[in-house]
């Protein structure tokens, strides 16, 4: 007990350290928790150690809460919108990218066909803990690139399960095959009607009723009853504990709380990545490494190079060269899903111990270079790709006392007009490029991006703005802008347009200086030229 106690310790402390040291050099966490594991496990042996199932668990459910909070960015109306992208994008890339590296494992480098079906179906993975951390973190989630890719993770995660029934086929020659096949079906089926009718019901009285008690700690319990409940109804069935957490993301997403839960849950999901990431790090086996690190560097290289290929060309279908790049480089590394295939193909005999250590410090380089890449998405893009506008990446304007204007649809057209007229300087920024350029033709200062990121509000000098007028109609756009400006500054005046006492509500807890009700002044504009007629 005081051993453990002594490693957590330890752990917690070394991490705070090593991260304060890595965020001078704007080097991301995620470095930080693999540097962890990997001191702590060399010097407390834990590799060696029974404890490390039962923090490998614990660091499993990170992916899952990371899976509920995609989940509810999700609706299961967006998602019907996003099938093309899901389905065929998804199956696409992970049917190539496997086939591919299947055809070089088995004839290039003589590996056996079962160890190569096995390494080819991991390999084709990337990594939904890092990149789309990433795309939460930076709103990127929210742009073209974003998008596919994120539809193209989620695929992935769905294919795990595929992949797990297959190594236990392979491994067990009692089996058959149509009759792991039906059992898949059938469950899949028992989820899918359980959670969107009686999970449905359960989850919404569940919140609506630890709503009413005025209870955060009420609430909170009842989020993490729904997430764990439904991730391991999905768990006993045959499946990944991340999909019932997803499918759980999904129903919420339905309901009015789904911005109250994403942000109450938020930090206890960061924790338990922490987690995954420490666990990252104990599997790095130093001297292994560098026996064979000029192996594992290459092989890295040559199946970043070949995933990117793939994806762009797949991508490059119905999107610009620009979103193309992005989604293939984003999308490039070998995923955290590829431990669990190892590890069950190594335990059940079927992949060789030294050829499994090998394949899992690839994976492990691959996710400790990532952020690095995912961080840089842009300055790579740029190599291959000049952009008129490149997204949030805005030269430092040099105006005091100046109008922001957030959106430049209709309404912020005649927003602009009505400052233009009284000769007060504005600049305008939209995450519409067609909205930017026709502003860019009226000779307005216009920019395209999203005004919640820091890069964005520095060049536009927010501190010393004027005031930001929001124009946009989007609420959970909008509270994401209002949120992201007030935390860069608390006093920062904000102008906002909302269509109703009720959307206004949504904003009671933010500092908001002046709200104009969109019907309210419309009613008084129309009662006021009634009485004139």
């Amino acid at each position: 007990m005081e051993s453990i106690i002594l490693i957590l310790f330890l752990s917690l402390a070394l991490s705070a350290i090593i991260n304060i040291i890595l965020n001078k050099f704007s080097v991301s966490h995620i470095i930080g928790y693999i540097l962890t594991g990997l001191i702590i496990a060399n010097i407390f042996n834990l590799n060696e150690q029974e404890d490390m199932h039962s923090l490998e668990l614990i660091a499993e459910f990170g992916i899952v809460f990371l899976m509920f909070t995609i989940g509810l960015e999700m609706s299961f109306d967006k998602l019907k919108k996003m099938k093309e992208l899901l389905l065929l994008n998804g199956s696409m890339q992970v049917g190539l990218s496997a086939l591919s590296i299947f055809i070089i494992s088995k004839f290039v480098f003589s590996i056996d066909t079962v160890s190569s079906i096995i390494l080819s179906l991991a390999f084709a993975l990337s990594s939904t803990a890092i990149v789309l951390t990433y795309l939460k973190q930076s709103k990127d989630i929210y742009t073209p690139y974003g998008e596919k890719s994120t539809a193209i993770l989620i695929f992935q995660d769905l294919a795990v399960i595929p992949i797990l029934l297959l190594i236990s086929f392979l491994s067990n020659d009692t089996l058959d095959l149509q009759e792991v096949l039906l059992k898949t079906l059938v469950s899949a089926a028992i989820i899918i009607v359980f959670m969107f009718t009686v999970g449905k019901k359960i989850t919404e009285w569940m919140l609506r009723f630890s709503s009413n008690t005025k209870l955060e700690e009420l609430f909170l319990a009842s989020v993490l009853s729904i997430v764990i409940g439904a991730s391991i109804m999905a768990h006993e069935l045959g499946f990944t504990y991340s999909l019932g957490a997803f499918i759980a993301g999904m129903i919420i997403a339905e309901s009015k709380f789904h911005l109250k839960v994403e942000a109450d849950i938020a930090s206890y999901k960061d924790l338990l990545l922490g987690t995954f990431f420490f666990t990252v790090g104990t599997k790095i086996d130093i001297g292994f490494l560098f026996s064979n690190i000029h192996y594992i560097v290459l092989i890295f290289a040559g199946i970043l190079i070949l995933k990117s290929l793939i994806i762009y060309l797949i991508i490059r279908r119905k999107s610009n060269r620009s979103d193309s790049i992005k989604a293939a480089v984003a999308l490039s590394q070998v995923g955290e899903f590829s431990f669990a295939v190892f590890a069950l193909a190594s335990s059940n005999g079927i992949l060789d111990e030294n050829l499994s250590k090998f394949l899992i410090l690839i994976t492990v380089i691959s996710m400790i270079i990532t952020p690095f890449i995912v961080n840089n998405i842009y300055k790579i893009a740029s190599l291959f790709v000049v952009e008129f506008y490149e997204s949030d990446k805005i030269t430092p304007i040099k105006n005091k006392d100046h109008t922001i204007i957030c959106g430049y649809s209709i309404l912020g057209r005649k927003v602009a007009l009505q400052l233009k007229d009284k000769n007060k300087p504005f600049v305008i920024i939209s995450d519409n490029l067609k909205h930017v350029i026709s502003a860019r033709k009226k000779g307005y200062k216009a920019y395209f991006g999203h005004l919640e990121k820091l890069p964005v509000m520095e060049s536009l000098k927010v501190d010393e703005a004027k005031n930001i007028i929001v124009t946009l109609s989007d609420l959970n756009t909008k509270l994401r802008i209002c949120e992201s400006l007030l935390n860069f500054r608390n006093d920062v005046s904000i102008v906002m347009k909302v269509d109703s006492i009720e959307e206004a509500t949504e904003f009671k807890n933010l500092k908001i200086n002046s709200f104009v009700h969109a019907h309210k002044e419309i009613a008084k504009l129309l009662v006021d030229k009634s009485l004139k007629t």
